[in-house]
């Protein structure tokens, strides 16, 4: 495998922040009057940012690769996944503390509610509570582990699956892209152990007080070799998230890694706990920070327009402003914002659509723009993993 050169070429004395708003690229939506979600919301400090800045369109997906929220974020941290990538799951088993052994493969183990013909109700089982699942993911530890299969709890309905390498030959369909759909089984010479442990799983998670009624394996993959952020680009990085998919990332490229306890992974995110935490990362001697949110992609997987409008709004109320001025009061500074794939509300799944991009520099009135997918259709799209050396060039 090739690897990616380093970048150190960071500017002295700038602080970086990286902005996820995780899923908001759209496309145009009936309810919304042919707008997409962007056009829609009202976004005064996202509209003064870009005047100031460059927007254009990054292929955060490169070709060939699941449209994932796993690609997209290492590419967002000057990753290529063409290089990198082994699958999603290792990724998140790094964020609870797992390294796997080169005889072990990770799955991601959903907790998902299936109706009785077997459609996907709810690829999130309900957005439980990540005690209530953790009793249950250790449940099934307990009962359906051996043989060098284990169950490790995440956190709300995403958790981890370690499986002996051969368990890795198999077709796995992410849930989320099955949302009010039949159930589509894993294929390939894996599948059948596979399925074995899906179905019987469903005595245990329809027993327990979840809304979940199964896990769903899927993601699978090997642990990946990330050089480090430090070496790569030169900087002291951290990030704030709730979702263990970027944490992971984090780990695994030796960055800070802030636990915020409001911050849910769901609507009700803390959004200015995240800033603050930026904010205070930076002050305490960081070179860049990472703010990752996903109301916006959970939004668009449960094709709630609404709800995906109003978190873009939070964003622009709740986080920039403040964030703006923390960071004119810390120096120079440059930020860089995009989501790592588009989530569709009428698609309720992820595409591999290049997105929207933001780089504003405090000291440069840059060349204007508009942050919407219309306004940057006609932009040639750029490598997505490039961006961070452009960001800290």
């Amino acid at each position: 495998m090739a690897e990616q050169a380093s970048t150190s070429r960071s500017l002295p004395g700038v602080k970086y922040v990286v902005c996820v708003p995780d899923g908001c690229a759209d496309e145009p939506v009936a309810a919304l009057g042919g707008r997409t979600p962007l056009e829609a919301a009202n976004l005064p400090t996202l509209a003064g940012l870009a005047a100031r800045g460059e927007v254009g369109r990054a292929a955060v997906i490169p070709p060939g690769l699941p449209p994932g929220s796993d690609v997209g974020n290492m590419s967002i941290l000057g990753y290529d996944p063409a290089l990198h990538h082994t699958g999603r799951a290792p990724i998140e088993a790094a964020a609870l503390g797992l390294r796997l052994a080169p005889d072990q493969v990770a799955y991601r183990c959903n907790l998902v509610t299936l109706s009785a013909d077997g459609t996907m109700i709810d690829f999130a089982g309900g957005h439980p509570d990540t005690a209530a699942a953790t009793e249950v993911i250790r449940t099934l530890d307990a009962e359906l582990g051996s043989d060098g299969v284990s169950f490790h709890p995440g956190f709300q309905y995403r958790h981890i699956v370690v499986a002996p390498a051969e368990w890795a030959d198999a077709e796995c369909v992410p849930p989320h892209d099955l949302s009010d759909q039949p159930a589509v089984w894993p294929t390939g010479p894996a599948a059948p152990k596979l399925r074995a442990l899906m179905e019987a799983s469903q005595a245990i998670v329809s027993a327990s007080p979840l809304a979940a009624t199964a896990v769903w394996l899927w993601g699978q993959g090997h642990q990946p070799q990330l050089p480090s952020f430090a070496d790569t680009y030169g900087l002291d990085a951290g990030l704030v998230t709730a979702v263990d998919l970027v944490r992971g990332l984090g780990v695994l490229t030796g960055m800070r890694v802030v636990e915020v306890p409001g911050a849910t992974g769901w609507y009700d995110t803390d959004y200015e706990a995240k800033r603050d935490a930026a904010l205070d990362t930076l002050a305490d001697g960081a070179d860049l920070f990472l703010i990752h949110v996903e109301a916006t992609d959970e939004a668009g997987h449960a094709g709630d327009v609404d709800e995906k409008v109003r978190a873009l709004e939070h964003w622009d109320r709740r986080i920039l402003p403040g964030l703006v001025e923390g960071l004119d009061a810390l120096g120079p500074w440059r930020l860089l914002l995009l989501p790592d794939h588009p989530t569709p509300v009428e698609r309720k799944t992820h595409t591999s659509e290049p997105v929207p991009y933001l780089l504003v520099d405090s000291r440069s009135a840059g060349s204007g723009g508009t942050y919407t997918e219309a306004a940057t259709a006609d932009c040639a799209p750029v490598p997505g993993h490039t961006l961070m050396g452009r960001l800290v060039g």
